[in-house]
């Protein structure tokens, strides 16, 4: 992400949300005016549904500016899991909006009211359509840019919003021409529309709270800009840990030569943080090495034939990190687990298999799970 945006992304939000708040303030106040005129139940619960928005944007801005908060030391690693929060809260609100348009649709389907439509009514709900959609495409695209769930969350629901407001006006038209009123069926409808929207939202974020498996595009650029650097054979173990958006944390291991010098790795290993954070924002906190063999013979030979046993199982995904001291008899690598069996079961199996092949040998096995591409 460009720098230029990174520093300005409070600024970015706040004015998306400000944006968004005039908008929907005097889409509801309209649409509330002449839903009440018109005794559509429709037109009014879309008008609760801009109030719904209003509400979502002070939440959003409010989040921005907490998680903008310089670190300190309780939290030394920033506020910016704060956003997730407000964008739980978003969520919520969402919902609570979409359960009290249930109760309402439902009360006017029980007692129903005859709808009075006028020109200046239509005319109105379809002002409001335009508005909603290029509404959504601003606030979208600017979530998109700086990268905030909570935005690019109020965008979708603004096209939502354009699509139900679409919606009621055709029911209006509907009922000029036909004379049947459809204005409770369509608030169950907006009702289920909007519960839908808030859960789908509510289950991004509880991903992002929980913490994600790293996003494959970025975990293959890191290990692309890393085996760029003629030393470096191999990249695994990569974890990347988030403290919001925009803020990554990582830790992997490099496969080295076993003839570079501590001086080299210390070199070589500041080399590539400064690479990384360059160009993909990513902060490395933490380079593990792995040495390989640099001579054949009888090193290579047991690599090969163990690296055959341990990948013959499924539920071996890769083996990495190996080195053979032949004259110590020792063997040790990292192994690559499936979620779909035991670490201890599968940690038993490879060791007897191997034990077996390489008697003499003393054997260290590490488990490491498939948390990335």
């Amino acid at each position: 992400m460009n720098k230029n945006i990174i520093m300005n992304r409070e600024k970015i939000i706040v004015k998306t949300g400000i944006v968004g708040i005039v908008t929907n303030i005097f889409l509801a106040g309209f649409k509330t005016a002449v839903g009440l005129l018109a005794h559509s139940i429709a037109i009014v619960l879309d008008a609760v549904n801009n109030l719904s928005d209003v509400l979502s944007s002070v939440v959003t801005i409010i989040g921005a500016k907490l998680a903008n908060k310089a670190p300190d030391k309780k939290h030394p690693l920033g506020h910016g899991r704060i956003e997730y929060i407000s964008s739980m809260i978003v969520s919520a609100i969402i919902l609570y909006v979409g359960i009290v348009a249930i109760i309402e649709s439902f009360k006017k389907i029980i007692y129903p009211q005859k709808p009075e439509y006028t020109f200046i009514t239509l005319f109105v709900v379809f002002v409001a359509v335009i508005v909603k959609i290029f509404l959504s495409r601003y606030v979208e695209k600017q979530g998109e840019k700086v990268n905030s769930g909570a935005l690019i969350g109020s965008g979708k629901d603004a096209f939502f919003d354009a699509l139900l407001s679409a919606s009621v006006l055709a029911c209006a038209v509907f009922y000029l021409i036909f004379k049947i009123s459809l204005e409770a069926y369509m608030g169950l409808v907006i009702s289920f529309v909007i519960i839908r929207a808030g859960l789908k939202m509510m289950r991004e974020t509880l991903h992002d709270i929980l913490g994600q498996r790293a996003d494959s595009k970025m975990s293959r650029e890191i290990k692309q800009i890393l085996q760029e650097e003629p030393e470096i054979r191999g990249v695994y173990d990569l974890m990347i840990n988030n403290y919001g958006p925009n803020k990554n944390y990582a830790s992997l291991h490099v496969e080295l030569p076993d003839t570079m010098c501590v001086e080299e790795v210390d070199r070589l290993t500041r080399k590539i943080e400064e690479k990384v954070y360059h160009k993909t924002g990513v902060i490395l906190i933490g380079v593990g090495v792995y040495s390989y063999n640099t001579k054949g013979g009888e090193a290579a030979k047991i690599r090969n034939n163990i690296q055959q046993m341990v990948l013959a199982h499924e539920w071996a995904l890769q083996i990495h990190g190996f080195y053979a001291n032949v004259e110590e008899k020792s063997l040790r690598f990292d192994v690559v687990l499936s979620f779909d069996i035991d670490k201890e079961q599968a940690l038993k199996i490879l060791f007897e298999e191997i034990q077996k092949a390489y008697p003499s040998y003393k054997i260290q096995i590490v488990p490491d799970v498939d948390i990335s591409d």
